[in-house]
This record gives C-alpha cells, structure tokens and sequence, in this order.
C-alpha cells in the first residue's frame, strides 16, 4: 500500500475516490460537511432532504461527483455523535470501509478529515481499514489465490496545513501497528504442518534480521541441559522436537533492565493422550497465538523505535498422543525444580511457560508479561469480549487497563486469592497441573504464580478473543491478532513498576 500526505481545500483534491469522514447530524449540516456541499453544488444538501445519509456510527453513502471536481465519485462516512466519538469508531468505521465496493474496485482514494485534529484518529484510520481487509491467501490456488482489492495508493489529507506532519506521523504508525496484528493472524491460521516447532524457530529467527533482532534457539539439547522438565514433558509424545526461542530488542539505554514477554506456543495441541473431542480440534493449529503476539510484539517495538529494552521467550512445541507421551498420573520437575502431578495432559500451557517464566530470570527483568490461550474456561467469564488479567503488582494493572482504554482490545482483572493456589497442591507432588473444573481460568494463573521470581509479573488469558467467530468491522471471522496493539500500547508509555 502506498501511502502520501497533503494538505489542501476539497475542491483541490485529484484522485479517483474521495473519502469524506463526518459526524452525525439532523436537520441542519454539521460544519464538517458544510464545505463539501458548498464544493459538490448542494449535493450533501439533497442527501439530507432524501433522508439518505445522516452521520451515523459507521453509516455509508457513495455518489458521483458533479462536474468540475477531480474525482470520480465522493463516500460518505458516519462516525456518530462528535460527542461520542473515539480512535475505535473511525476504525470501525474503516473496517466497514475495507469491504466497501465503490473503495476496493478503486486504484486511488482520498481519506479526508474536515475538522478532525486527533492524531490517534488518523492512526485508527489506517489500522481499521488494513486490520478490517485481512485475508489469508497463501493456501489458495489459481484466482482465489489473489486479492480482488485494486485499491493500491491512499492519501491522507486535510485542510489544516498545521496537522499534516501529526497525521502522517499518526498514520505511518499505525501502518506498522496493522502489519503486526496481521502477522500474528498470519501466525495464528498458518496449519500445523507448515508451522512446526522448528519452522516457527526459523521464522523467528528469519524476522530477527530483517529487524535488527538479536535470535537465539535452545534445541532440545539445551532445553535438557537447562532442565526444563515441564516444557520436555509436554513435548515428549510428538516426533516434532521441541524449540525455545529467545529474542530481543534493545532500544533503551545500554545496560536499562529488559521488559520480558512470554508467548505460549504451542504449534498444535491435540491434548495428549487427555484428548480433546474431535469436533474444533483444527483450531487447535492456534494455540501458539500467545506466541505469535510476543514475536510480533518485539518487531513491531522495533520498527516503532521504542525507547525500552525487551526479550520475548517462547517455549514451542506440539502437544501430542503416543507410546511416549506423557501420561494423566505421571510427575515432571520443572526447571525452578517443583514437582508438577499431571492430572490432565491438556493443561499443557501452563507447564511449558513454568519454566519460561521461570528462564526470564536469567534477565534481571523490570517485569514479565506472559500471554497464552491458557483456558476453555474463560469463555464462562467474560465469553468472547474480553481478556482475564492477573498480576502481583498494581501499575502493571494500571498500565494494561490504559492501554486497553486505548487500543479498546478489553481486558478484565481477576483476584488471586490463596485458595486458588492451595487448589494446585498435589498430595504426592509439589503441584498439580489441573485443580477442577471451578474457576479455571484463575487456578491457572494461581499455578503460574509459583514460577516467578522477585519482578513484577502480569498474566493475559486470550482463549477465545483470540478468534472471532462471525467478524467485526475491522475483525473479520477468523483469528483476531488480540493483544499485539494492547502490549505496544502498554511499551509505548512504560514506566518501571518497581519490584
């Protein structure tokens, strides 16, 4: 997509299709329309009276341009009251838009904002209508195997010469903020079979440099010599070996203590020999999204220039039945060196990110942020609307829940109360990896809690937002790429929680 920038009054404009975003209104033109229905003769005057467009949130209406103007035909967009208006209604707004005949079957367009100044609007803008336009073809043949869109070149354009730098600014950040989401979803519907444990380490490392990443790979050799018996466990029944990724950016001062995410990923899960029924079980293929969003989160940073130090870790393997998987009353010992009964074979992401929790320490980390589709049972919590956060220390909550408010990927703190962790103790063990049905999502978490060291820790719970099931404006039906623009949110404005 190529992107320009221009200041300039409409009647100035030259290109295929003008884009005109407004608010709502009634009766009388709001002041954002009043001079493109001065520039287009009364057109938006004669809309009004026919009752067919009025501003609402994510509203449409496509004519032709009248003579004299340099631009074939002028979309209309709503985005709601002024009042109530948000950086998330203009990516809606633009999600809608990715979809929209009269833009996609153009080869140019003018996106321009009358009155809008907001460079978190500008942001949203690019971020809706790339994120809403997503479609994976790499497994499709002969012509679906190439996108219908023709829109190749869009200018961002306003009035006020003052914003224009502020807008592309804005927007060249959220071009590459939508390139990240899409590669974790690029990530998340890969099949199992082209994203193996050891192809995953290779992507990994082939990012890495074209990013400037420095890439390491524990094979299975190391993963021994560092006994990470709960990871090995896990990945004892597949014929994939295991791979334990380590990636980092440094773009804080030399020597500044590193941020450490950790991404569960799990390249397939089959659930062992606790198998999961048949039915949904090839959208197991993504349960490795938590990884996939510390990878993608690390080069986003990257490309963004953040002024942090950061280190993702992923643990990646298959979780898989045969003659030597691991079996439901079998006992591993973690690298921290607690012993973990395993009461069900498919409670497999907590134990291999025992031990990567467990491995950040070797980092002297400011704090730890670990994300996974960890559990089933946060779909009887907040279903599929949002994310279950924990964590030990209060401005990691405070910095999640602003960049939630942000972003507008929800999340939700959930308490950790002692009982939960005395619900993981094993009678002949340390732990147990599965305590009952009840409050799963934070047993996990409780189980988790005995792995980390003496730094600040947040947990991210992404079953089921990581996949939509019907599609959202800038959501399409599929995988979501959730918790990518929550975590370089939450980078962009660090600040060290304190141990």
């Amino acid at each position: 997509m190529k992107l320009s920038y221009i200041s300039s009054k409409i009647e100035n404009i030259s290109t295929e299709t003008l884009v005109f975003f407004t608010s709502g209104y009634s009766k009388v033109l709001n002041k954002d329309l009043k001079n493109l229905d001065s520039a287009t003769n009364g057109a938006i005057t004669k809309l009004l009276e026919a009752e067919q467009f009025s501003g609402k949130a994510s509203e449409m209406a496509e004519f032709l341009s009248p003579a004299g103007l340099d631009f074939d035909r002028i979309i209309l967009v709503g985005l709601g009251d002024k009042k109530s208006i948000t950086a998330d209604c203009f990516r809606n707004a633009c999600g809608n838009l990715s979809k929209f005949k009269g833009l996609i079957n153009s080869k140019k367009a003018v996106f321009y904002f009358d009155g809008f100044t907001d460079k978190h609007y500008f942001q949203a803008s690019l971020e809706g209508y790339l994120l809403g336009g997503f479609k994976l073809l790499d497994y499709k043949t002969g012509d679906d195997a190439v996108s219908k869109v023709k829109l190749k070149e869009i200018t961002f354009a306003t009035s006020d010469s003052k914003i224009r730098r502020k807008m592309e600014s804005a927007v060249e950040k959220g071009l590459i903020i939508a390139e990240g989401q899409c590669l974790v979803r690029e990530f998340s519907e890969t099949p199992g079979n082209y994203l193996t444990p050891t192809i995953f380490a290779q992507k990994a490392q082939k990012l890495s440099r074209k990013y400037g990443l420095s890439c390491s790979i524990l094979d299975k050799k190391n993963i021994e010599k560092e006994k990470m018996g709960a990871l090995l466990g896990v990945s004892q029944g597949s014929a994939q070996s295991p791979k334990f990724i380590i990636m980092k950016y440094n773009g804080g001062r030399k020597g500044q203590d590193p941020i450490v995410l950790v991404g569960k990923g799990v390249t397939f899960d089959s659930g062992g020999i606790s198998l999961k029924p048949s039915l949904n079980m090839d959208e197991m293929k993504g349960d490795m999204t938590g990884a996939a969003v510390v990878i993608s989160t690390i080069v986003t940073a990257a490309r963004l220039k953040l002024p942090v130090n950061i280190v993702s870790l992923v643990p990646a393997t298959e979780n898989m039945p045969s003659g030597t998987a691991t079996k439901p009353g079998d006992i591993h010992t973690s690298r921290k060196g607690l012993t973990i009964e395993i009461i069900n074979t498919d409670a497999e992401g907590r134990l291999i990110l025992a031990d990567a929790l467990d491995y950040a320490n070797e980092f002297n980390p400011q704090a730890v942020i670990d994300i996974a589709t960890l559990t089933g049972a946060t779909l009887y919590s907040l279903g599929y609307e949002g994310a279950p956060i924990f964590s030990n220390n209060r401005k990691m909550i405070k910095m999640l829940n602003d960049a939630s408010t942000e972003t507008s990927e929800r999340v939700w703190e959930f308490p950790l109360w002692q009982e939960y962790g005395e619900a993981m103790k094993s009678d002949i063990a340390d732990l147990v990896n599965s305590g009952g049905r009840d409050a799963g999502t934070i047993k996990a978490a409780a189980f988790l809690q005995n792995f980390i060291g003496d730094y600040p820790w947040a947990h991210i719970d992404i079953a089921y937002v990581d996949v939509e099931k019907k599609g959202r404006p800038y959501i399409p039906k599929g995988t979501t790429g959730i918790g990518l623009r929550l975590l370089v949110e939450m980078l962009s404005n660090w600040k060290n929680p304190g141990k």
